[in-house]
Formats: structure tokens, C-alpha cells, sequence
């Protein structure tokens, strides 16, 4: 079945998942690494046929390979199990209120390197059909990380962010021309201006610092500046919430 033009999904028949909540509908989308060898692995944890480390229920709406094929393993309507104990924007049930997309990807355990073009590209084509059937904000397609700051990585400091954010799905954040020295010397603000744009009010700055940088400011770990209050990481917060 496809939604997209051109774009053949997989369907896959599983019972790993249940309805949402009377009156939730998905306005936030959640994009994932699988951190698995492959398709299989992953697979055999959505479906319920092995469990998961995490001890956990676990499953997603899609799942897109390395070769850009897309798989679906729970209707858009219900609710999967994907996001776990989050924070984002003042909801923390994201599962109720979100569609998550799982990358075949070895993640930072097996090897982490970059996600081949032709799985960001249909990860660009699903989450741009995703995004306009349930009118989710750009800034409502998050990484996991940024809704579980504490606990997750992905999909890490080598996603593409730029690439989808350039084909309508999500945002990307320029550094603008600024003076803020001042601000440098106030992280308090700094982390309002966090929780303004919707990260968790529970976490440290430094934790929320990384998970902003792993999004917004990839630069940071080329430099292993992450988790630091620096001026470029300022200046791209300033231009998501000005």
C-alpha cells in the first residue's frame, strides 16, 4: 500500500501496539535509529518476537531500511511504542501524541558513520507525506534525543538534519549575527530559552545542550564542544525561537 506517489511501503501485520487516547491525534513526529546489524534484528523487536534489552514493549509506526525501502508495522491512527518517557513542548505521553520512524542504522554501538543517501531520501519522502496528512509543525519533528535528552542519542550528530529540513520536513538553525557575549554569561537564560522551544524543564542545561547540538549544532562534536554553552550554539537558538 502506498500513501506517496512512487513510494511502495511494506506492510507488515503485527498486534504491537494499542489505540491512542480518545481525541489524541499525532503532532509530533519522532525519527529514531534502529542501533540494530540490520532490518531483521530491529524487526523481531517491533513485532514482539524477541524481547527487547530494554525489557520494554516495543514498536513503530515505520521503519526505513539502508536501501530506502519502508516497512509498516502499526497504522498511523494507533498508538506505538516507540518514544518511552519523553518531554516535548509540555507533553510527556509523546507516544500518544506522535508517529515515530525507525533508520536501519548500526547506531553508536555497532559503528556509527553516515546514513546512506537513498534511505535519507526515502526517509525525506515518508516524513514529507507524514507532515502534511497530520499538518505537523516543522518544529514538532524531533530526534529522539531531543525528547529524551537524559537517555537517547538518536539519530545522533550525523543525520542529515539539513537535508530534510531543505525538502520541508523539520528546521535547521542559522547562526545569526548577534552580540551575545552577554548571554554567554547568563546559562540561566540560556536554558529558558531551551524550555521555550520545548525541551524538558527536568533536565540539566549541559544534557540539554548536547541534545540541541546533536539537532542543530552537529559542529559541536567535530570540535567536542557538546554539552558547552558556546556562542554558535546560542546563535542558532536565538534563530529557531526569534
Amino acid at each position: 500500500m502506498s500513501h506517496h506517489a512512487g513510494m511502495q511501503i511494506t506492510k507488515h501485520d503485527t498486534d504491537h501496539y494499542e489505540d491512542r487516547p480518545e481525541g489524541a491525534k499525532p503532532d509530533i513526529l519522532v525519527l529514531h535509529y534502529t542501533e540494530t546489524r540490520d532490518l531483521k534484528e530491529a524487526e523481531d523487536y517491533f513485532a514482539g518476537r524477541v524481547p527487547h534489552p530494554s525489557g520494554g514493549r516495543v514498536s513503530v509506526h515505520y521503519m526505513v531500511d539502508i536501501d530506502g525501502g519502508v516497512h509498516q508495522y502499526v497504522d498511523e491512527d494507533k498508538r506505538a511504542w516507540h518514544a518511552g518517557v519523553g518531554y516535548w513542548r509540555g507533553c510527556t505521553d509523546v507516544n500518544s501524541h506522535s508517529i515515530g520512524v525507525e533508520i536501519v542504522h548500526p547506531g553508536h554501538k555497532y559503528g556509527y558513520g553516515p546514513f546512506p543517501d537513498a534511505q535519507i531520501d526515502a526517509v525525506i519522502a515518508l516524513c514529507q507525506d507524514v507532515v502534511s496528512r497530520h499538518e505537523i509543525e516543522a518544529r514538532n519533528v524531533v530526534a529522539h534525543s531531543d525528547i529524551a535528552p537524559d537517555r537517547k542519542i538518536d539519530p545522533g550528530e550525523l543525520f542529515p538534519w539539513d537535508k530534510l529540513a531543505a525538502q520541508g520536513v523539520g528546521r535547521v538553525a542559522e547562526a545569526l549575527r548577534a552580540d551575545v557575549a552577554g548571554l554567554m554569561q547568563e546559562p540561566d537564560i540560556v536554558k529558558e530559552m531551551l524550555l521555550a522551544y520545548g525541551y524538558d524543564p527536568q533536565q540539566p542545561l549541559d544534557v540539554l545542550l548536547s541534545a540541541f547540538q546533536r539537532h542543530f549544532v552537529q559542529d559541536a562534536f567535530v570540535r567536542g564542544e557538546q554539552g558547552r554553552l558556546t556562542q554558535q550554539t546560542v546563535l542558532c537558538l536565538l534563530s529557531l525561537i526569534k
